[in-house]
């Protein structure tokens, strides 16, 4: 079993020139009601590697969703560095997509119609969407749905439509935010099953946020422990499980609990 723990100040291993993004000294200072301050992030380095599914833990408020909208050119850093390729973030940022906890489908669209979405946002010519739609949806299993609309959907599907326009959009960098969140437990697990599937395809860089520790190990190469607000890193773990993963069967593993505990200590 290995278990690698770092200092706050501490990068993790890979190299420069090895990693897909690399966050540098981030850090993160809102202004609040009254002419106070929150700081967030409080010096945080964080690299990833090119097809690394690195997952995001920590109390609530301790930064987590907000070093993945600094990523998606949504909230700016107060001070930090953050390259993609060893490039800056502002010349990178078509190449990040971002799955939120609810999805943002459109009510009125179909499913057909709300991954089109993504294939449009990412330039791909008509006459090979209709190929590319016709694929994802046999990929993600939403064959028969093509025509239902968001209402018509169980929340599970619903996810579904939401990472097939993911797909659609073709990123580089798969920013996950509790995607499964509000799912229950069964349906929950069945995603999992469907994201480890489909990254073991296409193999891109994934930053994932969640409060399930069972789902992050499940998921992850890595498992980044925050501390409380403002968040900086206590934890870098290595999740040195075999490749493909069943979530249930894991749950037998011995080296697999032995994970989950080294988190929740870093966690309390």
């Amino acid at each position: 079993m290995t278990f690698v723990s770092k200092p706050p100040d501490v990068r993790n291993q890979a190299t420069a020139n090895a990693e897909k993004v690399d966050f540098e000294r981030i850090n993160v200072t809102f202004d609040a009601a009254g002419g106070d301050s929150v700081e967030v992030l409080k010096d945080v380095n964080l690299a990833v590697s090119p097809g690394e599914f690195v997952s995001i833990v920590g109390p609530s408020g301790c930064g987590k969703s907000t070093l993945l909208r600094i990523l998606a050119g949504l909230v700016e850093p107060t001070s930090g560095r953050i390259r993609i390729d060893g490039k800056s973030l502002s010349d990178n940022r078509e190449r990040v997509g971002f799955m939120f906890q609810r999805d943002t489908l459109l009510p009125w669209a179909t499913v057909e119609q709300n991954i089109r979405v993504g294939a449009e946002l990412a330039g791909v010519p008509r006459n090979q969407i209709g190929e590319k739609l016709e694929k994802l949806i046999d990929l993600l299993r939403l064959a028969g749905f093509e025509n239902r609309r968001p209402h018509q959907l169980s929340g599970g599907m619903r996810q579904r439509v939401s990472l097939g326009r993911l797909l659609a959009f073709e990123p580089e960098i798969y920013l996950m935010d509790e995607p499964f969140g509000a799912l229950d437990s069964q349906t929950k697990i069945a995603m999992g099953r469907e994201v480890l599937r489909i990254w073991s395809l296409h193999r891109r860089s994934v930053l994932f946020v969640t409060h399930d520790i069972d789902e992050a190990v499940t998921l992850s190469d890595r498992v980044v422990v925050f501390s409380a607000r403002p968040g900086t890193i206590k934890l870098d773990l290595k999740i040195d499980l075999e490749r493909p993963r069943d979530p249930q069967q894991l749950r037998k593993n011995l080296q697999f609990g032995a994970y989950i505990d080294q988190i929740w200590s870093a966690l309390e």
